[in-house]
């Protein structure tokens, strides 16, 4: 037991079992370890051993494949001759490819071409449609082979295409010719007629019957600015609408062949002399500056009525007209259209602006004003359609044409407004109104002034043109009251021609009374105002006054009882001592001479006239106011003396009512001959 306690380093006796458990276990742990340490050993061996072989694979492995390598390297060597051979085979087989296709082109192109060549060989007569096909073909094969030149033929095959394409663009002008003349007839003048408003067709068939203007026509401008301002003119088709696609494609292959002015030649000569001759039809003639200088001026103002309405229809229809076949045949074709339109239509407008040249530039006269100012007019009213048909490059010298007349006109008119008024002031009629009536020269100036004011709104743009105003409404009043004014300066001096200074004034009282009623009746009286029609009505009573004073006074001194009296002669002493001192020859005398005088008065001033049936009323009683309270109150505080006498009857000769009776026949304008009423 103590054995065992020494060998376990413990004190005190111990068990005999626990002592070889504990040696086992010992034995077991060095045991472990020793095994551990070996194995550890071994498994280290092993790694290096396989790392080896491993090693020893891969060099072999590398070398197996270095000489793959090699041998791939031979092989390529030896296959590079086969694979030249097989690549230069393969391009062959695509070039033989590629030309077998460019043949078969050429071959279709050649075919093609054969074909437009049949068809253009056989004309477009038969089928245009074909025929234009065919050149479009033709224009293609051109190009083809023009883009390709490597062929061998091709400029043999290009020279026989663009001959024969020549040939057939030759063919297209000759049918282009033919078709756009066969379609291209004159308007007759009754179809534009129906293309007119309601309110500018005439009844009778030719526009100058009805159409022409002239001053007389004091309605012209009410109804042309109620009824032409939003007037619907419908142009005629100048070609059918079914031809105009045809003529069109048969100008497009002209123009892409380049014979534009062939084309142009074509359109202008077959277009013009239709043109013209529908304006012809119509009644437009050319007309030289010495052929107007020449004309009767009733002729010539007809003719300018006419011309009026020939712009209206020329302007509004033909060319309208015109330009909607030119801008639907040559559409597409940059400036050919309008080029063509101004060479159709260039004759035909100077025919119609070189008449309205003439006119503006004719010898001026009063009558002339209204016709210029309806040709001004029709002008201004067809600017915008001018500028609009007539547009482009080609057109502008037609244009600036238009806008020269336009202004000439107004040059003229203007002129011509001022030679008026001056014509007024100078006029020198020597033959005077022997009745004192209106002068000729008040009613036509009047007149005149009125029908002026039927062109209220043209004379204001004029004056508004030329004057640079904003409005030309101040200026045509102060010209139309310098007008008034020298008429009543040449009526002034009309009036010196009479010797009766009654007369005098009875003619100026009757010419400037017309002059106030007409303007209060008429538009004037806007522009001269209320003053005016004030002022000149007292001057119609001023003259009145002035007739009465020197007509009427020298026997009114009759009925006065100034140098009654006797101063040496035998007088009677009447009742009441109303005629004391009177003597009665004295009485007698003044009845005589009153009844010479009022009878000279009478046969003279019944021959006058005051044409106003209210101004002669008012004249006669006016005279009556005066005479005959005078004559009653003479006859009833002398007539005793003479009617107790010896034939009171030859001194005595009328009543009061016998003279009111007379009275009326006052200013009826009776010839001397005519039988008392």
């Amino acid at each position: 037991m103590t054995v065992y306690s020494d060998i376990l380093g413990v004190t005190g006796p111990i068990h005999p079992t626990l002592f070889l458990a504990t040696k086992r276990r010992e034995f077991l742990r060095k045991k472990q370890k020793k095994m551990g340490g070996d194995s550890l050993s071994v498994r280290a061996a092993m790694m290096r051993k396989s790392l080896q072989k491993s090693q020893s694979i891969t060099d072999d492995v590398v070398s197996v494949l270095g000489s793959f390598d090699h041998r791939l390297s031979a092989l390529e060597t030896a296959m590079r001759p086969t694979q030249i051979r097989t690549h230069s085979i393969r391009k062959a087989h695509e070039n033989i490819d590629r030309t077998l296709k460019a043949a078969e082109v050429i071959l279709a192109q050649f075919d093609l071409c054969r074909q437009a060549e049949a068809k253009i060989v056989r004309g477009p007569h038969e089928d245009l449609e074909s025929y234009l096909e065919a050149i479009d073909q033709l224009r293609r094969n051109i190009r083809f082979f023009s883009s390709n030149k490597g062929f061998k033929s091709s400029d043999g095959v290009l020279t026989h295409a663009n001959t024969l394409l020549s040939k057939a663009i030759s063919k297209l002008e000759d049918e282009f010719k033919q078709l756009l003349k066969s379609y291209s007839k004159p308007v007759e003048p009754e179809r534009l007629f129906d293309c007119l408003p309601n309110s500018l067709r005439p009844s009778s068939g030719s526009p100058g019957d009805s159409n022409a203007k002239n001053p007389s026509s004091n309605n012209h401008h009410e109804h042309h600015n109620s009824n032409l301002d939003n007037a619907v003119y419908t142009p005629p088709a100048l070609i059918p609408p079914r031809v105009l696609p045809l003529l069109h494609d048969l100008a497009q292959q002209m123009f892409q062949a380049g014979h534009q002015q062939k084309l142009l030649l074509i359109y202008r000569d077959t277009r013009s002399s239709v043109l013209e001759e529908s304006l012809h039809k119509l009644g437009v003639e050319k007309l030289s500056k010495d052929d107007v200088q020449k004309m009767q001026w009733e002729i010539l103002e007809a003719k300018i009525g006419n011309w009026i309405h020939y712009m209206r229809i020329a302007v509004k229809l033909l060319f309208a007209g015109e330009r909607k076949v030119c801008d639907e045949m040559f559409e597409g074709f940059d400036s050919l259209g309008d080029q063509c339109f101004a060479e159709v239509t260039r004759s035909s407008v100077l025919v119609l602006l070189s008449f309205g040249e003439a006119i503006a530039n004719s010898k001026r006269s009063p009558e002339k004003l209204f016709v210029l100012l309806d040709m001004y007019e029709i002008m201004r009213e067809l600017h915008s359609e001018i500028e609009t048909i007539f547009v482009g490059k080609a057109c502008a010298e037609i244009r600036e044409l238009a806008s020269s007349l336009t202004k000439r006109l107004a040059q003229t008119a203007k002129k011509t407004f001022g030679d008026f008024e001056e014509a007024v002031e100078r006029d020198a009629t020597k033959t005077a109104v022997s009745d004192g009536t209106v002068h000729p020269l008040t009613s036509y100036v009047i007149n005149y002034v009125k029908f002026l004011f039927d062109y209220q709104s043209t004379l204001k743009q004029l004056f508004k043109e030329f004057e640079n105003e904003d409005e030309g409404g101040s200026q045509l009043a102060s010209v139309t009251n310098q007008i008034m004014q020298a008429l009543q300066t040449n009526l002034d001096g009309k009036s010196k021609q009479y010797r009766d200074l009654a007369l005098t004034h009875l003619f100026l009282m009757n010419n400037i009374h017309y002059m106030v009623r007409s303007v209060r009746r008429s538009e004037a009286k806007d522009l001269l105002g209320d003053d005016w029609v004030q002022i000149h009505r007292r001057i119609v009573q001023q003259h009145a006054n002035q007739y009465k004073r020197n007509g009427w006074g020298k026997i009114l001194q009759c009925l006065t009882i100034q140098g009654l009296s006797s101063s040496g002669g035998s007088s009677v002493a009447g009742d009441g001592g109303n005629s004391s001192g009177v003597s009665r020859a004295i009485v007698k005398d003044r009845f005589k001479t009153f009844n010479m005088q009022f009878e000279e008065l009478h046969q003279k001033q019944s021959q006058w006239t005051v044409p106003d049936t209210e101004l002669r009323e008012s004249l006669r009683l006016a005279v009556a106011e005066v005479l005959l309270p005078a004559y009653r109150s003479f006859i009833k505080r002398y007539g005793p003396l003479v009617e107790n006498g010896k034939n009171p009857q030859k001194y005595i000769r009328y009543t009061a009512e016998d003279l009111e009776r007379m009275l009326g026949e006052f200013f009826e304008g009776k010839n001397v001959n005519e039988p008392k009423r």
